[in-house]
């Protein structure tokens, strides 16, 4: 095995355990039915928007698109 894909299949298999451990972390920390965390992320537009914006007001549904692959 060449050297170059060696050092890509550990640095997918350490990606590949961080998800997993990171995942399981962030899952536990909240369950169906609680409330999200209060955040704010940058939108298409430029504007940056937090839940607490839209309490009360409408749901909120995020969406997220890796612009790699994609028309975005």
């Amino acid at each position: 095995m060449s050297n170059y894909v060696n050092r890509l299949s550990r640095l997918v298999l350490t990606a590949i355990v961080a998800v997993v451990a990171l995942g399981g972390q962030i899952a536990a920390a909240l369950e169906v039915g609680d409330k999200a965390p209060d955040f704010s992320l940058q939108a298409s537009d430029g504007m940056t928007y937090s839940p607490s914006q839209f309490v009360g007001q409408r749901p909120v549904v995020i969406a997220f698109f890796p612009k790699a692959f994609t028309g975005g």
